[in-house]
């Protein structure tokens, strides 16, 4: 189990801490609205030579003690990346909504898509949002980030949530994918949107924002990625 501490910024300004205990981390793959060019993406990464899922979305389960809030992350070589992603947190009868990253490394993504998610940290912004505030309006929720070297950033993906299966559907799915069909204490990542121009962004920043376009509201996150270098 990974205790995180958290808080819930309500719609009226309200906010609340909330010891959030990590027991299951599950990232999903392969999310889009429209499957047909989803499953035309697989296809492509087959096509290159990645041991890309046979069927889509794809779920990949990951230790939970990877779910860090922010900060430095350290990572081996300089092959390795980060995806914005929105993220749901299930606590009984109650789901958060946060956004994060799942950075992956990805020169191992080549050889194995599931073994490239357990070598980096997960990183969740430190805020979170209770979903029923925003449910309604989900389709219009926007996900950015951005990649830079200390000194200047860049917009790397803008997308907004109508690009993502409908939510329901999504955990109605995961719990076809769970032993126990639980999801009370799982923190899943629902999947990321493609980033803007060609290829991966390999950069020593990255941040990642979902804002709210009917209130304003934000959540937001920022990290830096450290190779190490430190051993002969």
């Amino acid at each position: 189990m990974n205790l995180l501490s958290l808080l819930v910024r309500g719609g009226a300004g309200r906010s609340s801490p909330v010891d959030f205990a990590v027991r299951r981390l599950l990232l999903a793959g392969f999310t889009g609205r429209n499957q047909k060019i989803a499953m035309k993406h697989v296809e492509e990464l087959r096509e290159h030579g990645v041991e890309a899922p046979k069927k889509i979305p794809a779920f990949y389960a990951v230790p939970n003690h990877l779910v860090v809030t922010g900060g430095d992350i350290e990572v081996l070589g300089n092959q390795t990346s980060g995806e914005v992603e929105p993220v749901l947190l299930f606590e009984k009868e109650t789901i958060y909504l946060g956004v994060g990253s799942d950075h992956t490394d990805r020169e191992l993504e080549k050889t194995s898509i599931a073994k490239s998610k357990v070598m980096c940290a997960k990183v969740l912004a430190p805020e979170l949002w209770d979903f029923k505030e925003v449910q309604s309006h989900w389709d219009g929720l926007r996900l950015r980030s951005w990649i830079g070297d200390g000194r200047r950033k860049r917009l790397y993906q803008d997308a907004e949530l109508s690009a993502f299966l409908p939510p329901r559907k999504l955990m109605r799915l995961t719990q076809t994918h769970v032993r126990d069909r639980k999801l009370d204490g799982m923190m899943l990542f629902l999947g990321t949107v493609p980033v803007i121009g060609r290829g991966f962004g390999f950069a020593s920043t990255f941040t990642g924002e979902l804002l709210d376009q009917s209130t304003k509201r934000t959540l937001s996150f920022s990290y830096r990625i450290k190779p190490i270098g430190w051993l002969k």
